[in-house]
């Protein structure tokens, strides 16, 4: 059993939740379906819709198809699930800029919750 966490800003902000937001009821929906899977089962469970990115302690949600939707998000401790970062993916690799925002956040939040 696993718990989803959002990445919140220095500011307060929670891109998470409002890229969330900003997609259609289906789109939640879809990912709705996903979070509670993995707050279930946590990463060990069935992992289609799961992908470890190489090289980094990070993990994407994907959502295939026409909406190519993708939420990165890392395990932190006691199994919580730290969601990230939220977009659309256009390319077939996932972008640097994507990365690289998902890691600064990540490093961010070790800095304020160091556990």
């Amino acid at each position: 059993m696993s718990s989803l966490i959002y990445y919140i800003s220095p500011a307060g902000d929670n891109p998470v939740s409002n890229f969330i937001t900003s997609l259609s009821n289906r789109q939640q929906r879809k990912l709705i379906r996903i979070f509670k899977h993995l707050e279930e089962f946590g990463v060990k469970g069935p992992r289609e819709n799961v992908k470890k990115l190489s090289g980094t302690p990070l993990w994407e949600i994907r959502i295939l198809g026409k909406d190519n939707i993708r939420i990165i998000y890392t395990v932190v401790f006691l199994g919580q699930i730290l969601l990230l970062h939220g977009f659309i993916k256009k390319k077939q690799k996932t972008p640097k800029k994507e990365l690289k925002t998902s890691l600064d956040r990540y490093k961010e939040w070790i800095k304020s919750n160091p556990h």
